[in-house]
């Protein structure tokens, strides 16, 4: 006889339902690890900058302020283009806005490699410029997509997941870019010769050429597309399968939104201190302490500038979702303040051991501040169908202020020296922490809660 007997109002137990359908995790897997590996590339078609940047300086007797102007064209075109392909991305779907952007970095880094036979400073910043115009359709392509395969309250955990690949394309930059402007050998077969560093432009547009190709056959916008419904059902986000949206509607609904902007201006002022460390790292260590790039010291700052920056961007995010109920103000706000400590740490010190540690410190919680912001919040306020144009507009403002940090910082090196660079970096996390902990009450980013 049944256990059950004599209690015919007992409910009969189910067996638990599956969390997803059969084969969902298998095939997310598929596609967030090659929308990732489409997004590496574009970062190493973007921060091999950093490593030819002494040496494009050296052949043609360029300035620090000269480079800091090829910078800031890029960060200004990359930060308008964050915003208009934003929109865009919303209404042609991330696929399409990878695949044009991909096409057009691959286009830009070889031109920008062949422009060495001029050696015009007007050239190199017109294409520098044009390639973050290009590259913008990124991050909006990165983020419309992943919106769509993760549930709402994975969102801050899969912005680690987005610094993470950020931070592999870096990675790989770091150990393969010095090696074609040092020389390396390919076991006993073959010795390539110091290489000039037109090939730190040449060699990245192959390798994501490649990736094109297999981004285009592999990846879809939606779990639906893939043949997945009702993914994540009970989600207001996900209620409707139709992530396309119309401009209009997006244009208004995120642009009258109050949270947008003062995120967006915190979002600056992680800008201004992230490209300081990316893009002036390589040539911080080459003229101060006189590191080769190919040293055991440089490669091993190399190796743990991107892994501290991908753990900040994953423990930053996982925080959030899991002690803040997905609140990422709280948590940006006393990021901010560890990298005050940092930075007023770091302008006191400066032996070579403490300004690598100071540099990974630095990286840790500027990488933090930057997935929260960028992804993490972009997602939570415009949802999967306004993603892009959330994040378009939240990422403009993070390269609009590294656009102005660039012309300071580079005005501050060629006229005072290397001593008061990380003077510069401080008031941007003083003025980081005062938005965060502005808005660090509200229970939800979007336009009309509290």
């Amino acid at each position: 006889m049944s256990s059950d007997a004599g209690h015919p109002s007992r409910p009969v137990l189910q067996p638990p339902h599956p969390p997803h359908p059969p084969g969902l995790r298998a095939r997310r897997g598929l596609n967030w690890a090659t929308v990732g590996l489409m997004y590496t590339s574009y970062y190493f078609c973007r921060y091999n900058f950093s490593y030819a940047n002494k040496a494009i300086k050296d052949e043609f007797g360029f300035t620090n302020s000269d480079m800091a102007t090829m910078l800031s064209a890029q960060f200004i075109a990359y930060g308008c283009g964050q915003i208009i392909n934003g929109l865009l991305t919303d209404r042609i779907g991330g696929k399409k806005a990878m695949l044009i952007g991909a096409a057009g970095t691959i286009t830009v880094n070889l031109l920008f490699g062949a422009a060495s036979f001029w050696g015009m400073l007007s050239l190199f910043s017109l294409l520098w410029g044009l390639n973050g115009y290009i590259q913008s359709f990124g991050s909006p392509g990165f983020i419309k997509i992943n919106s769509a395969w993760f549930s709402e309250k994975q969102r801050g955990t899969f912005a680690g997941i987005f610094g993470f690949m950020i931070n592999l394309g870096r990675l790989a930059a770091n150990k393969l870019l010095p090696l074609l402007l040092a020389g390396f050998a390919i076991g006993t077969m073959m010795n390539v010769p110091p290489l000039h560093w037109r090939w730190v432009f040449w060699v990245p547009a192959i390798i994501a050429s490649i990736v094109a190709v297999v981004f285009a056959f592999v990846v879809k916008d939606t779990p639906e597309e893939a043949g997945f419904h009702d993914v994540f059902k009970g989600e207001a986000d996900h209620a409707e399968t139709n992530v396309r949206a119309e401009i209009w509607p997006v244009l208004t609904h995120i642009v009258t939104n109050p949270m947008v902007w003062i995120i967006a201006l915190a979002y600056a002022c992680t800008g201004a201190v992230r490209q300081a460390i990316d893009q002036w790292f390589p040539v911080y260590f080459q003229e101060v302490h006189h590191l080769k790039m190919t040293g055991a010291q440089f490669q091993w700052l190399g190796y743990m500038i991107p892994l501290v920056a991908s753990c900040g961007s994953f423990l930053s995010g996982w925080v959030s979702d899991r002690f803040f109920q997905s609140r990422r103000a709280p948590v940006a706000g006393a990021v901010y303040i560890i990298e005050m400590v940092v930075i007023l740490a770091a302008t006191q010190v400066h032996t070579v051991g403490w300004a690598i540690g100071f540099f990974i410190m630095v990286s840790f919680t500027v990488n933090s501040t930057h997935s929260l912001l960028g992804p993490a919040a972009a997602m939570d306020i415009g949802g999967r169908k306004m993603a892009a144009f959330a994040s378009g507009c939240i990422d403009a403002f993070q390269y609009f202020g590294a656009a102005l940090g660039m012309t300071i910082l580079g005005y501050v090196l060629d006229n005072y020296g290397w001593g008061y660079y990380f003077y510069y970096m401080l008031p941007f996390g003083v003025v980081g922490s005062i938005l965060m902990f502005s808005i660090a009450h509200r229970k939800s980013l979007k336009k009309g809660a509290k």
